[in-house]
């Protein structure tokens, strides 16, 4: 996927252009390529972009460790302001910004990537907490009392002595 130079934006039809996307993205394991569209609108001082795409990933469940497929899909739009930033090449690496600066932004005569933005898009939609089931009892402990298999009970020679204590408690 090719970066669309922003000012060629202006001069295409309906000052749009619409990329089709059938590829693994490099950075997000996929079962399957994502599939979809990025449309990028020049607005004047603006851009506008929609996107739509989705895809199968491979998640690991917070409860019970287990790997479950799952399914990305996103349908979304930003506007991402263009202007040149204030604070380019000024050396610092720490610097306060506030709450109303918490946009994005591009220069007008620079590049958008929408392989880059789709990433982050589907990035954005990977679940915070991983569950394979809404019902997942979690990793099954087999308690050692009831367990119907012989527990051989190996102790390191350093943890002789605490072993003895843990014996005496149960007694």
């Amino acid at each position: 996927m090719s970066a669309i130079h922003i000012p060629r934006l202006l001069r295409a039809h309906e000052r749009s252009e619409t990329v089709e996307i059938e590829a693994h993205l490099p950075g997000l394991e996929t079962l399957t390529p994502v599939q979809g569209m990025v449309k990028v609108m020049h607005c004047g001082n603006y851009l506008e972009v929609q996107g739509t795409a989705e895809t199968i990933t491979t998640l690991t469940c917070d409860r019970c460790l287990r790997h479950y497929n799952h399914k990305l899909v996103v349908q979304v739009s930003e506007m991402i302001w263009l202007e040149e930033p204030d604070f380019l090449d000024d050396g610092v690496t720490d610097r306060e910004v506030a709450y109303d600066e918490l946009v994005e932004v591009l220069p007008p005569q620079g590049m958008f990537h929408p392989e880059l933005w789709l990433y982050e898009q589907l990035c954005l939609e990977i679940p915070a907490r991983k569950l394979c089931d809404a019902d997942c009892d979690g990793i099954t402990v087999v308690d050692e009392a009831t367990s119907q298999w012989p527990v051989k009970e190996t102790v390191d020679d350093r943890w002789a002595s605490l072993a003895d204590l843990k014996r005496q408690l149960r007694e």
